[in-house]
C-alpha cells in the first residue's frame, strides 16, 4: 500500500516536472491588455540582475506592440525604501517605457498575493488577457495561478539572465515542483523558502 502510494506520488511529482520544464520553454507573444512582470529583488529602487532581465524582456513583448500597458508586481521588505513593483516601473521608464504605459503593484511578497494584488487592478479596469513575464521554471506556476484568477493567460519567460543558468535548472524545478504541489494541494503560496539565485 505505501509502496503504491509513493510510486503514485513519484509519477504525479514526475509529470509536474516535465510541465514545468515544457512551460519554461514555450513564448507566447499574442496581443493581450496587459504584460505582467513578476517582481524579484530590488535594492533601493535599483533591480536585481534576475528582475531587471524581466523587465527588459517586457519592454521587449511592449515595444512589438504585445500590449499597450505594463503592470510590475512585487511588494518590498521590512525596511526597503520602495518596493519590487514601484522599482520596476521605475526601471522601464528610464528604459524609454512611457510613464502612462507602467502600472506598479507594489504588493505581496509571494507570487500568489502579488498576483491577487494584480488582478484587482485589472479587473478594476477591465483588463483580462496578459502576458506573464517571469523566470523559465516560475512560469508553469504563475499561469497557473493567474488562470485560477480568472486572467485569461500566456507565459513569455525570460531567456537571459541568471536565471537562465543551467545551474539552476535543477533546484528551480524541484522547487517550483514543490511549490506546484502545494498550491495545487492546500490552494495558497508553499512558502518553500528563498529563491535558488
Amino acid at each position: 500500500m505505501l509502496g503504491g502510494l509513493v510510486l503514485v506520488a513519484a509519477v504525479v511529482a514526475g509529470g509536474l516536472a516535465v510541465r514545468i520544464f515544457q512551460v519554461g520553454h514555450q513564448d507566447q507573444r499574442n496581443t493581450a491588455d496587459a504584460i505582467v512582470v513578476l517582481g524579484a529583488a530590488q535594492y533601493n529602487g535599483r533591480p536585481s540582475a534576475v528582475f531587471q532581465a524581466r523587465l527588459d524582456h517586457a519592454a521587449q513583448l511592449y515595444e512589438q506592440g504585445v500590449a499597450d500597458r505594463i503592470l510590475t508586481l512585487g511588494g518590498g521588505q521590512v525596511g526597503d525604501a520602495t518596493t519590487e513593483g514601484a522599482a520596476g516601473r521605475a526601471a522601464l521608464i528610464e528604459a524609454g517605457i512611457p510613464a502612462s504605459a507602467v502600472v506598479a503593484v507594489g504588493e505581496g511578497n509571494d507570487t500568489l498575493v502579488s498576483l491577487r494584488a494584480g488582478a484587482e487592478v485589472l479587473k478594476a479596469n477591465d483588463w483580462t488577457s496578459v502576458v506573464l513575464v517571469t523566470d523559465r521554471w516560475h512560469a508553469h506556476r504563475t499561469q497557473v495561478m493567474a488562470t485560477d484568477l480568472g486572467l485569461e493567460t500566456q507565459v513569455s519567460p525570460v531567456t537571459q539572465g541568471p536565471s537562465t543558468r543551467r545551474s539552476v535548472v535543477l533546484p528551480y524545478v524541484l522547487r517550483e515542483t514543490a511549490g506546484t504541489l502545494y498550491y495545487l494541494v492546500v490552494g495558497g503560496p508553499s512558502g518553500a523558502g528563498s529563491p535558488v539565485l
